[in-house]
């Protein structure tokens, strides 16, 4: 294939997981290759078509061994110190709930269920912990003092 073909394939490519499919970022990977293939065409190489396509399928799997679970964590937001949700905050309580009882609160701009997760009665004004976080409900706990 020439230069500008690979170059059109890895354009297509790209186009089609940023616009469309979400193939969580393999088609990325594969695009990326497919330029690289057509560079390496464009700078010289002369390689015979059986040649090309090898070095592409070597060059997609060793792009996405190397870097896609990386990226797609980093993208995606489950990367190395990403939070998810509010457990672990703070938070002050607006409503008395006894042990096992729920109601609603607004945190962050969102309409939150929440269920009192402990043995005591977490009174209104009382800051506590949310322990948890299940579907959109915040399980709450009354703050230990350490």
């Amino acid at each position: 294939m020439p230069w500008w073909g690979w170059m059109i394939f890895g354009t297509l490519l790209l186009g089609a997981e940023l616009l469309g499919v979400d193939a969580a970022f393999y088609l990325v990977f594969i695009g990326l290759a497919a330029a690289i293939t057509g560079l390496l065409e464009l700078f010289g190489l002369g390689l015979a078509g059986w040649v090309q396509w090898v070095v592409f399928s070597v060059i997609s799997l060793v792009l996405m061994v190397l870097f896609r679970k990386g990226l797609y964590d980093k993208i995606r937001g489950s990367g190395v110190g990403y939070k998810s949700g509010p457990a672990g905050k703070k938070v002050l309580l607006e409503q008395t709930l006894k042990p096992g009882e729920q109601g609603r609160m607004a945190l962050h701009g969102t309409h939150w269920t929440i269920v009192n997760d402990s043995d005591q009665v977490l009174e209104q004004g009382q800051r506590v912990l949310v322990s948890r976080v299940d579907g959109l409900t915040l399980k709450l706990e009354k703050i230990t003092e350490q």
